[in-house]
């Protein structure tokens, strides 16, 4: 009971901390935007709060969150999928790793815009949100995965082939909990970036009902108040979906682990 109400005081304490870091991060905000005296440069928390409580009244809010959400989230599984099943795949053949290496490595190095442009050359506008989102992802699951993998003890897989465990019950049993932390770490960290870079791409491409536009329009028509109140809802959706999907994850590792 004791270690009980200790944890439950250290995590009142937690949130109280985090409560007043952002009380005093909005305070400074409020006195900069002040200080500043145009809110045409620089919006004020409450002139942002404000048009957050009336961006979801437009008529095309929920149609434009769907269309930049359905098309980051859908580059962000097809990474997870490729990058887990790759990351396996270099763990058994290491010529795989030899090959998969110089593009992983393009892909971390090469600065975000320059891919963007490069993409709005080859793809379509439809396309290019998917892809940026993909290609962004996918290096972060695939390094973690393989990590992961290589962790795992030489005794426990010498043993499961000694005594000759099935693929599947190593799967289940040894490889799958190994690579736990590093997957939920890699999803924890990809989702963010999918999205910012999802966005990013967006904008540059100014692509017709998306997040992306809107911010774009914020920035030509000068609407300080809007770009802000976006910003905020994208980094709202990004965390919301990426605690809902570690959940997912998690709970489907408690499925599979029984099997």
């Amino acid at each position: 009971m004791k270690k009980r109400a200790e944890i439950l005081n250290g995590r009142t304490k937690k949130i109280v901390f985090r409560t007043l870091s952002v009380i005093l991060a909005l305070l400074i905000w409020q006195l900069i935007s002040m200080k500043v005296g145009m809110e045409l440069l620089l919006a004020s928390p409450f002139e942002v709060v404000k048009r957050l409580f009336s961006i979801w009244a437009e008529p095309a809010f929920f149609s434009t969150v769907f269309f930049t959400l359905l098309r980051i989230m859908t580059g962000f599984l097809l990474a997870f999928v490729a990058g887990t099943v790759l990351g396996f795949l270099s763990h058994r053949f290491k010529a795989a790793e030899i090959l998969l290496w110089p593009y992983v490595i393009t892909v971390r190095s090469v600065p975000i815009a320059s891919i963007i442009i490069l993409c709005l050359i080859w793809l379509s506008f439809d396309q290019l949100t998917v892809f940026i989102s993909f290609l962004i992802a996918f290096p972060v699951i695939y390094s973690n995965v393989l990590t992961g993998l290589k962790a795992t003890g030489s005794e426990m897989t010498e043993l499961a082939k000694l005594y000759k465990v099935k693929w599947k019950n190593r799967l289940v049993y040894i490889y799958l909990p190994q690579i736990k932390p590093f997957l939920i770490s890699a999803c924890s960290t990809s989702i963010g970036m999918a999205w910012k870079a999802g966005v990013a791409a967006e904008v540059i491409g100014v692509i017709k009902g998306s997040v992306g536009e809107r911010l774009y329009d914020s920035k030509i028509y000068l609407m300080t108040a809007d770009l802000f109140a976006w910003t905020i809802m994208i980094v709202v959706i990004s965390v919301i979906l990426e605690k809902l999907f570690i959940l997912l994850l998690k709970s489907v590792y408690r499925g599979v682990v029984k099997l």
